[in-house]
């Protein structure tokens, strides 16, 4: 019945917010049946449309995290069988829950009993020694251009989509493929035939990938992690692009984590890092990123990145949210980061699910931050505006884009029949009394939607103004704006 009805709405037209999880770790010890009864639930009651799973095929070291694949088509024992894995995917699919899965067709490790030097020789591999490894890796890379390696690679990602009914692939580093010059310096890599640096054969596979699953698996959606301004990722291959149907927006995550992690009086001279983004931000079909790489090798957690004490870390952890999940864009968020944990990421041990434990003295702060995440994704998920235009310039006006001296952003969405949500982003940590914003004036009356400095969400609890006082007066509405929050505003009904 999930496969029967998984592409009846295009992706980009649908709401696709993505939990995202190192399926060893979320609870450690877990096999793939015991995490079937546990993680759906999880993800089901957090309101997340999406489980992002990083690389479950086989890989020999543990702390890779499994992006050192040397089975590409062995799902790890570390877990259970194949089978057991096909039951963790149907249970997510019982719970209505999509599966996105990493699939790795960038590098491959050397380990000697695996890929590399396959029959004594370079195989699937470049036989030119400079060609042949990833300077950042020490892996080899695939040797795009032979004809049984594309096969290899293409029959694989089909594989894991129609026998194990996978509904996406998010394909990782897809920029040191796209690039002969990838992290080499000159002298280290050799120009295409037309005198370019870039790869023919790999842009050539990712077409043919594609196409092939689009064909083959509908419903099935492909995801860039892609970091560069490559023109047209998510063009279709018959018009010249590469044929995702989504790209990661690492350039809108690198901005506004640059701008939240500054003190609020610095951020007025880095306004434009968190408006930037409008100005592509229909060029692509975008996923905003929260991801594992931001909450490890001492990029700190998503909270301890937040400038102030622990309440304005909170508070600035709150009011990001708020900004993203309304920002156009679907969005994802890494294990953890839901509940604000403190400390990085760990393959060790996963989670800190003991920050949410009633004994502990800041439980209620944790609890607070999932809640808003739960309410986040509800909203979301029963609001047309904040995912059914995400591609359309037409679903998103800004209603202030300029007030870099107060720290505050607004913007409206827009649904297909054209009813608006505002949302309202003050960065700042002092109270705005009065703040003025223009309207469209075919709405008569506001209502609060959703506040990140609501009491439940361990906010101060600041609201925008009494119920049935948010009117317009000659096309603006006048708010009180809490301290570092978000809020959203819908037409009164």
């Amino acid at each position: 019945d999930w496969l029967a009805h998984r592409a009846d709405t295009p992706v980009h037209e649908a709401p696709f917010s993505v939990y995202e999880v190192h399926l060893p770790s979320w609870r450690k010890g877990l096999t793939y049946r015991e995490l079937a009864e546990q993680l759906p639930a999880y993800v089901k009651d957090m309101g997340f449309t999406h489980v992002e799973l990083m690389p479950v095929m086989e890989h020999p070291y543990g702390p890779s995290w499994g992006y050192q694949v040397t089975s590409y088509y062995a799902p790890t024992a570390r877990l259970g069988t194949p089978d057991d894995f096909r039951y963790f995917v149907d249970a997510c699919h019982r719970a209505g829950i999509g599966v996105i899965m990493d699939w790795v067709p960038a590098h491959f490790p050397k380990d000697d009993w695996a890929l590399a030097g396959f029959d004594g020789d370079p195989l699937y591999e470049p036989g030119d020694a400079q060609r042949a490894t990833h300077p950042d890796w020490g892996t080899f890379v695939f040797d795009y251009g032979r004809t049984e390696v594309r096969n290899f690679l293409v029959a694989n990602a089909v594989y894991w989509c129609e026998e194990f009914h996978i509904d996406g692939l998010r394909v990782d580093a897809v920029a040191s493929m796209l690039y002969r010059d990838y992290s080499r310096d000159s002298g280290q890599w050799t120009p295409n035939v037309f005198g370019g640096r870039e790869d023919l054969d790999a842009v050539a596979f990712l077409q043919e990938m594609n196409a092939t699953v689009y064909r083959r698996c509908p419903g099935v959606v492909t995801i860039a992690e892609e970091s560069t301004a490559w023109d047209g990722v998510t063009r279709p291959t018959d018009g010249g692009g590469l044929g995702f149907g989504l790209k990661w927006n690492m350039g809108w995550m690198h901005d506004s984590l640059e701008y939240i992690q500054k003190e609020p009086v610095h951020r007025k001279y880095h306004h434009n890092e968190m408006t930037f983004s409008m100005v592509y931000a229909y060029t692509e079909n975008y996923v905003l990123p929260i991801s594992h790489d931001e909450v490890v090798h001492g990029k700190q957690a998503l909270v301890s990145k937040m400038p102030g004490d622990w309440w304005q870390r909170r508070a600035n952890h709150r009011a990001y949210l708020g900004f993203m999940w309304a920002h156009p864009g679907k969005q994802l968020l890494f294990m953890g980061q839901e509940f604000a944990q403190g400390g990085e990421f760990s393959e060790a041990h996963g989670p800190e699910w003991w920050l949410l434990d009633a004994d502990h003295c800041a439980a209620g702060d944790h609890r607070g931050v999932r809640d808003l995440v739960r309410d986040l994704n509800t909203l979301y998920r029963d609001t047309p505006a904040l995912w059914q235009r995400d591609t359309d310039p037409g679903g998103f006006r800004w209603v202030l884009c300029d007030a870099a001296d107060d720290n505050v952003f607004a913007f409206l969405r827009f649904d297909a029949g054209g009813s608006p949500l505002l949302a309202v982003s003050n960065l700042s940590p002092v109270v705005r009394h009065d703040y003025r914003l223009w309207v469209p004036e075919e709405v008569p009356a506001w209502a609060e939607a959703l506040n990140t400095d609501d009491v439940r969400y361990g906010g101060g609890g600041v609201g925008v103004g009494a119920p049935g006082a948010l009117k317009p007066e000659d096309g603006f509405l006048r708010l009180t704006l809490p301290p570092l929050a978000t809020v959203w505003l819908s037409p009164e009904r």
